[in-house]
């Protein structure tokens, strides 16, 4: 009860803030506090604008075992929110790989991992979202009341409403996950297992790393009571480069969920010496994992962004199962930017934030998120940022918007949906107290 006052207070005095925000004409911005998990770029202008500190809000406030859900705060990251549940035997039903990801920015972004071919996203299994909308309201949705509001709010990166409370279902786990490594040399019979194993539903998790054109390995797991043996890929050892040599591993459930955290997929290894035990053994605490490595590069930033010519690409193309061969041939012949991390993503209906057209283009429910993380862009005349963009589109694709962004308004719009989106911002946010989406994330940089 103290909890639940408490957490209502909170959100009563950031529904006042915003109150007091409108008409003042300029545009806010949500400061969750952490670090952010949108790609920084230079000349980036989001945190410019002023802030609304919703920091505060990072509380698990209810977890109910029989019935496997879980109330929280959006502040709540996944790491904390894995070590309240996984003693009680349950987790949430997708955990995004970087320890210091949010609830609410899973929802208010973008967040996959390899249980999506079951559910698609973490917003797809919230029950109840609760917001503060641009007019200072505080508005409680979900797919039976308020369903749009409830639709819209995910992937709508703070240009709606601020999320301050989160319902959502949680699924048993078991402390060890066993994972069995699968190796292709074909891409077509690589792609046709990962649909095949998506549909047997035999595994827990599914994905994969592909090491080189054709070095191919599906990563297949399942929750298990006990493990012969552990391995530790949170210092020394790095988990990505496993899968290239072991075809059996066990790890501790919550080091599986976080296995790409301490290298933050392979940035680390863009810094000389920091893939040496020796070196990770004495800087790892201070270096190592997502977070570090982030703030790291958030500090840095200004200095990189003057020696580059153009950021590193750093993006999520989801592309349909049926056009995967078609893009993955034009990738191993033209980036070979390698490991790629693909991830299958089942979505369990359309979602209402794509455009009609867009649902016809992509004709597919079964998408493979194609994770390219650090590739170097300095290619005199080619910003393979917008080569992506494109081939993403031609290939009936769906980009994340975390990093640089290219698209005209007009095509923005015909893959996303104006028209819904229009009319969550009128009701949420009527007097333009947040930006809105396009302006917001058209961020070439």
């Amino acid at each position: 009860m103290i909890a639940a006052a408490e957490h209502e207070a909170r959100v009563h005095a950031i529904a006042a803030e915003v109150r007091e925000r409108i008409g003042r004409g300029e545009p806010v911005h949500i400061d969750k506090g952490g670090v952010h998990h949108v790609v920084p770029l230079p000349g980036d202008r989001r945190f410019r604008s002023p802030a609304i500190d919703v920091s505060a809000l990072r509380r698990v406030l209810h977890v109910d075992r029989e019935a496997r859900r879980c109330v929280a705060e959006p502040g709540v990251t996944f790491a904390d929110l894995v070590d309240v549940t996984l003693p009680m035997g349950l987790v949430p039903a997708v955990v995004p790989e970087l320890e210091g990801i949010t609830i609410g920015g899973a929802v208010a972004g973008c967040a996959v991992e390899s249980s999506s071919f079951r559910v698609g996203g973490f917003h797809d299994t919230c029950r109840e979202l609760e917001l503060v909308s641009g007019a200072g309201e505080v508005i409680t949705c979900s797919r039976e009341r308020e369903s749009l509001l409830y639709d819209m709010v995910h992937g709508s990166y703070g240009t709606l409403a601020i999320l301050t409370r989160l319902e959502f279902d949680l699924v048993p786990a078991e402390p060890f996950v066993e994972l069995t490594y699968e190796r292709h040399r074909d891409p077509a019979r690589y792609f046709a297992a990962m649909r095949a194993h998506c549909e047997a539903g035999e595994y827990a998790f599914i994905d994969g790393i592909v090491h080189g054109p054709d070095e191919l390995v599906l990563c297949l797991g399942r929750f298990v009571a006990r493990a012969p043996h552990v391995s530790d890929y949170r210092r020394l050892h790095i988990y990505y480069k496993s899968t290239r040599t072991r075809a059996v591993d066990y790890l501790r459930t919550r080091d599986y969920f976080f296995r790409y955290d301490t290298e933050c997929h392979w940035l680390t290894r863009t810094v000389p010496g920091l893939e040496n035990k020796l070196v990770r053994a004495l800087v790892g605490k201070h270096v190592l994992g997502s977070t570090n490595l982030i703030r790291w590069s958030n500090r840095l930033g200004p200095l990189l962004g003057a020696l580059k010519r153009r950021p590193d690409v750093v993006v999520d193309l989801f592309v349909p199962h049926r056009r995967i061969l078609d893009f993955y041939g034009w990738y191993a012949r033209e980036p070979r930017f390698y490991p790629l991390w693909v991830i299958p993503y089942r979505l369990p209906r359309w979602y209402p934030w794509l455009s009609p057209a867009m649902v016809d283009k992509i004709g597919d429910p079964l998408l493979v998120d194609c994770a390219i993380y650090g590739m170097p862009n300095g290619e005199p005349g080619r910003d393979w940022s917008q080569v992506f963009e494109e081939q993403t589109y031609a290939c009936d694709g769906v980009k994340t918007l975390i990093s640089r962004n290219h698209y005209t308004r007009e095509r923005f719009f015909s893959i996303y949906d104006e028209a819904n989106y229009t009319a969550a911002k009128q009701r949420l946010d009527p007097h333009g107290v947040f930006p809105g989406l396009y302006e917001k994330l058209h961020r070439v940089g």
